[in-house]
C-alpha cells in the first residue's frame, strides 16, 4: 500500500503544473467552504444570542391559543392566578431552568401632553427580567443611571417612538390603557431611559414594572401574558423544552383541553428563518466544493489515463494483474485529494484566525447595536470537509481507473 502511494505521488509529480493547478483549485473551494462556515456559524451564535438573551429569552409560556392573536396583545387569554402557580410548580421540576420572568403585554395609548400615539408595553419585574435577558440592559439609552431596569412609577421607551415625539429620559408622560372589560384607566410615569430597537416581535416595545401594568390594566388577581424562561445550556434547548413540554401538557382546563402552550425562541423569532437559510447556504457550498473536486479530479485521471496508455500496457505485458493498475490510479486521486483538502483546510482554519484577531464587525437591530465576531471552526467541520473531498477524489478515480485496467495490452502497446 505505502509502494503504490508512493508512486502515486511520483505519476503525479510528472505533471507539476497540471497536478498544482487542479490542487490549488480544490484547496481554495476548501478555504471558501471553512471560511463561509466559520464566518456563518459565528455570526448564527452571535445574533441568536442577541435576541435571546435581550429579547425573546430562550423560551416562552403562554396561555392556550395566546400566540394565535399575539399582534393584538390579547388581554382575554392570559394565565391566571391559578395557572400561573401550577406553572411555577412544573419550573421547579425541571433542571437546567436557570431563570424566569414573568411579563403583562398590552398596548396603550402614550401621551407627553402634546403629542398622543400608541405603545407596545410589557410589564415586568425588573430582577427577574434581568436573568432571563440579561443584555435587555446593553440596549438602553441615556438610562437615568440606577442599578436596576427601572423603578415602580418609570417606564423604559422605545427610541425611535420617543425621539419622533421629542421625548427624554427624565420627562413626565401619560399611559392610558383599556382592561379586558373596557375599563379606562389613566397613570403618569417618568421616562427611565430609552430602550433600542431590534429586530423581530417585541423590538419596539417599552417597558415598564410589573405592578404598574396590573394597577394601569386594573387587575386585581395576578395574571400574566407570558412566562420568559432561561435555560443553563442552550444546546440542550430542545431536550429541556421537550421535557417541559410534556409536564404542561398535563394540566387541563374544566373542558379537558391544555393550559398551557410552550414555544422556543425558534418559533418566535422570525430570524430563524435566516438561520434555516444558513444551513441551506452551507450545504449548497459544499454540493459547489464537490463539483470542483469532482470535474478537477476526473479531468486530471482522464488526461493521466489517455497520456499513459503505452505505460499501461507494458505494466500489464509485464504481468501486473488490472486491479494493482486499478488500485495505482485511485491512489492518485485519493493522495490528489488528500494533500489539497489539507493544504485548503490549513489555510482556511488560518484564515479564520487571522479574522479572529483583527475582529470582525457587525451591526445587527441598531446602528450601536454592534458586536464582534468571533469565527472558529470546529474540527468535526474540518474533518468533514477534509472527508467529502478525499471521498470525491477516490469516486472521481474509479471510472478512469476502471477504464486504464480494462485495457488489453496488445491494444495499448500499439497506441500511438
Amino acid at each position: 500500500m505505502i509502494k503504490i502511494l508512493y508512486l502515486a505521488l511520483k505519476n503525479l509529480l510528472r505533471y507539476k503544473r497540471r497536478t498544482l493547478l487542479t490542487g490549488l483549485l480544490i484547496a481554495v473551494g476548501m478555504v471558501a467552504v471553512i471560511v463561509f462556515v466559520g464566518l456563518s456559524g459565528s455570526f448564527k451564535k452571535a445574533v441568536v444570542a442577541q435576541i435571546t438573551d435581550s429579547l425573546i429569552s430562550h423560551m416562552q409560556v403562554h396561555a392556550m391559543g395566546y400566540t394565535s392573536s399575539i399582534d393584538n396583545l390579547p388581554l382575554d387569554r392570559m394565565i391566571s392566578f391559578e395557572a400561573y402557580e401550577k406553572l411555577l410548580t412544573a419550573l421547579a421540576k425541571i433542571q437546567g431552568i436557570t431563570a424566569f420572568s414573568p411579563r403583562i403585554k398590552f398596548g396603550a395609548m402614550l401621551s407627553n401632553y402634546a403629542q398622543t400615539t400608541n405603545v407596545r408595553l410589557n410589564g415586568i419585574d425588573p430582577e427577574k427580567e434581568n436573568s432571563a435577558v440579561p443584555l435587555l440592559a446593553s440596549r438602553i439609552r441615556e438610562s437615568a443611571g440606577t442599578h436596576v431596569l427601572l423603578k415602580p412609577g418609570e417606564v423604559l421607551l422605545p427610541e425611535i417612538l420617543a425621539k419622533g415625539m421629542d421625548v427624554k429620559t427624565g420627562d413626565t408622560v401619560v399611559l392610558v390603557a383599556n382592561n379586558k372589560e373596557g375599563s379606562v384607566n389613566g397613570m403618569t410615569f417618568k421616562v427611565a431611559g430609552l430602550v433600542e430597537s431590534l429586530m423581530g416581535p417585541g423590538g419596539r416595545d417599552g417597558y415598564l414594572h410589573i405592578n404598574d401594568a396590573a394597577t394601569l390594566l386594573r387587575i386585581e388577581k395576578k395574571e400574566i401574558s407570558e412566562i420568559a424562561i432561561r435555560v443553563s445550556d442552550f444546546d440542550q434547548l430542545s431536550v429541556l423544552a421537550e421535557n417541559l413540554g410534556t409536564l404542561l401538557v398535563s394540566f387541563k382546563n374544566k373542558q379537558g383541553k391544555p393550559v398551557f402552550e410552550l414555544h422556543t425562541w425558534e418559533q418566535l423569532s422570525p430570524f430563524f428563518n435566516i438561520v434555516r437559510m444558513m444551513a441551506v447556504m452551507n450545504m449548497g457550498i459544499r454540493v459547489i466544493l464537490v463539483s470542483v473536486v469532482l470535474i478537477s479530479v476526473l479531468n486530471v485521471m482522464m488526461m493521466s489515463v489517455y497520456e499513459r496508455v503505452r505505460e499501461i500496457g507494458t505494466l500489464a505485458a509485464m504481468g501486473t494483474k488490472p486491479g494493482r493498475i486499478m488500485g495505482l490510479f485511485v491512489a492518485e486521486g485519493f493522495s490528489l485529494g488528500l494533500v489539497s483538502a489539507l493544504a485548503g483546510a490549513g489555510i482556511g482554519v488560518g484564515a479564520l484566525w487571522i479574522l479572529d484577531l483583527r475582529g470582525v464587525e457587525v451591526a445587527f437591530g441598531g446602528p450601536s447595536q454592534i458586536f464582534i465576531l468571533d469565527p472558529s471552526v470546529s474540527p468535526a467541520e474540518v474533518i468533514s470537509s477534509c472527508l467529502i473531498v478525499v471521498a470525491v477524489s477516490i469516486l472521481a478515480s474509479l471510472q478512469p481507473a476502471a477504464k486504464a485496467a480494462r485495457l488489453a495490452p496488445v491494444d495499448a502497446l500499439r497506441h500511438i
